[in-house]
């Protein structure tokens, strides 16, 4: 069946398409359902009007039996509707998770993404929706009219009394939204913010109580949490008005049914079975309202996440970069490379070229906000604000296969992430642990000796070390992982930060190891000290370049530069 234009406009209503027999099966049991629910309506006026009158125990026998059957029936059909939407719920979730695990990643490369791991949060809310009490108020609703046209059957005046508190439990539930949706939202708002801040703030629990901090925290926690507990107080009241008024309609209109069904009987315009099955049949007629009026903000809150859901996948669709089938070598260009952030009025990097020829090590030196670490992720192709061109080989960064590249790839950022599992998992990236590579890396940073001393050696848990490992030993596990396998091109955003006079000659025996491999190293730093071991140095000076060139040649030029500069001053 060729995609209606309407479900064919982004990636998330084409696969709900693709559960559209599904979800006809489920509303071909839902009228089953919903037409057998007439059963014990039908049985109570037998028995009241018929068996009661006839006194034949052989008819109540035979109404009973086919009462059973048809209910026996009713309730295969709901649970063969609940156990189809389940399972389709299961299916779902895996036609999608892949698409929003790698959706979540890269939006998470874009610094101006706001909470991208909450798509699995909506993924789960959204089939919750489509598998549950939401989605079958959807499937029974339709049937109210059925019902409400066999009320006007029994009599005029009983189907106007369902149609009038129809509309007035539709009233009710557009009226609970529009006064529940705004309290609830900044009340689980301002209990996330509170959330988030304590747990921010007990990242540096050692700060805290090192300077006596914990009671000035106190306050400024106690002050956010007293504002959420009041907005959670104000959301908590208005659900229990608008609940208790849901509930005095719902017992006024199961009081008035019987009263307004005694009332017909009285004048002769309806039997006494009549005057039960309609009171049954009316509750019936209007409970698919009632539950659109409890599902209503479950309603909202799915298409929320559809809407989230839909833009993410839709800005990060799921790539499938062809492999090139080639070992990557290290030669770099990078040509009038132009980045930006959202809501910066200037670009970071504004027009920058440099090479960086295979087997060289290039040193990037710059100030603090010159633009190095920015440098060193459109030189990786993960900064999602750039323009210009960063070829690897001659190829553009961005038409490589990620995965056919990563293990010719290093690169250590400035803040060091150590992954859970052992030390040997986490040189290896997380991958198929390969013991001689895992050695060759920690002996490449000076990590060997170390590593040994620890009880379980390179397997110990990065839970039992973390809290074991200084800074700069974190810095070396970093780089270790950076150098796994010898990659062709490897990047080093600050990787003397933290390290002693020891890590840092390891560091440049490292850098030193790889160049005589012929890998190409771009090492970005702020302390000139590093200078030695270049063959190119790139100065970034406010995102622009400022001297470009091999090593000697710069050092030469700004030399002169200065000198020139003396001179200026003091003929001044």
């Amino acid at each position: 069946m060729k995609i209606p234009e309407l479900f064919n406009r982004n990636e998330l209503t084409r696969t709900l398409w693709d559960f559209r027999y599904e979800f006809m099966v489920a509303g071909l049991f839902s009228m089953i359902a919903n037409l057998l629910m007439l059963a014990p309506t039908l049985y109570m006026l037998q028995v009241y009007d018929r068996v009661l009158v006839s006194q034949s125990t052989g008819t109540l026998l035979v109404v009973s039996l086919i009462t059973l059957f048809l209910l026996g029936v009713l309730t295969f059909s709901e649970w063969a509707r609940s156990k189809l939407l389940v399972r389709s719920g299961v299916r779902m979730d895996q036609l999608l998770s892949r698409k929003l695990f790698h959706a979540s990643y890269e939006a998470h490369l874009n610094p101006a993404v706001s909470n991208p791991s909450r798509a699995f949060t909506d993924l789960t809310e959204l089939r919750q929706f489509l598998t549950g009490n939401g989605i079958f108020a959807f499937f029974d609703a339709p049937w109210a009219p059925i019902y409400i046209a066999v009320l006007f059957m029994l009599h005029p005046w009983l189907g106007v009394m369902a149609l009038f508190f129809a509309g007035v439990q539709s009233v009710l539930a557009w009226w609970g939204s529009q006064a529940t949706k705004p309290a609830q939202a900044n009340a689980s708002k301002s209990q996330q913010e509170v959330t988030g801040y304590l747990q921010s703030k007990f990242r540096n629990s050692e700060v805290i109580e090192s300077m006596g901090m914990v009671g000035h925290l106190y306050r400024r926690w106690a002050e956010r949490n007293a504002n959420a507990m009041g907005a959670n107080l104000h959301a908590q009241d208005v659900v229990g008005r608008v609940t208790a008024l849901s509930k005095f309609v719902r017992y006024t209109q199961q009081s008035l049914a019987l009263g307004g069904g005694a009332l017909l009987v009285i004048y002769g315009e309806l039997s006494p079975g009549a005057m039960i099955a309609a009171n049954v049949l009316m509750t019936r007629a209007l409970a698919p309202i009632d539950l659109m009026v409890g599902t209503w903000a479950g309603f909202l809150n799915a298409r929320e996440a559809f809407n989230r859901l839909s833009d993410l996948l839709e800005a990060h669709p799921l790539r499938d970069v062809p492999p090139l089938g080639i070992v990557p070598k290290g030669d770099v260009v990078v040509q009038d490379v132009v980045a930006s952030a959202p809501g910066r009025d200037t670009p970071i990097l504004q027009g920058v070229s440099a090479i960086m020829p295979k087997g060289s090590v290039t040193v990037v030196l710059g100030a603090s906000g010159s633009g190095k670490s920015t440098f060193a992720r459109v030189l990786l192709g993960i900064w999602p604000h750039s323009a210009g061109q960063v070829l690897l080989d001659g190829q553009a960064i961005g038409k490589w296969n990620r995965t056919e590249l990563g293990p010719h790839i290093g690169y250590l950022p400035q803040d060091i992430e150590l992954f859970d599992g052992t030390i040997a998992e986490n040189i290896a990236r997380s991958g198929t642990v390969a013991s001689d590579k895992v050695i060759e890396a920690a002996e490449a940073a000076g990590l060997h000796s170390m590593i040994l001393r620890f009880p379980k050696g390179y397997d110990t848990p990065m839970g039992e070390a973390g809290g074991l490992l200084s800074g700069g030993q974190r810095q070396r596990i970093g780089l270790a992982r950076a150098m796994y396998g010898m990659p062709s091109l490897v990047v080093l955003d600050e990787p003397n930060a933290n390290l002693d006079d020891e890590g840092e000659n390891a560091l440049v025996r490292a850098v030193q190891g790889l160049k005589a491999q012929g890998k190409t190293v771009v090492l970005i730093s702020h302390r000139p000290g590093i200078v030695s071991v270049a063959d190119r140095l790139l100065i970034l000076q406010n995102g622009m370049v400022q001297a470009s060139g091999p090593r000697d040649g710069v050092l030469a030029a700004l030399k002169k530069q200065q000198e020139e500069a003396q001179a200026a001053l003091s003929q001044a």
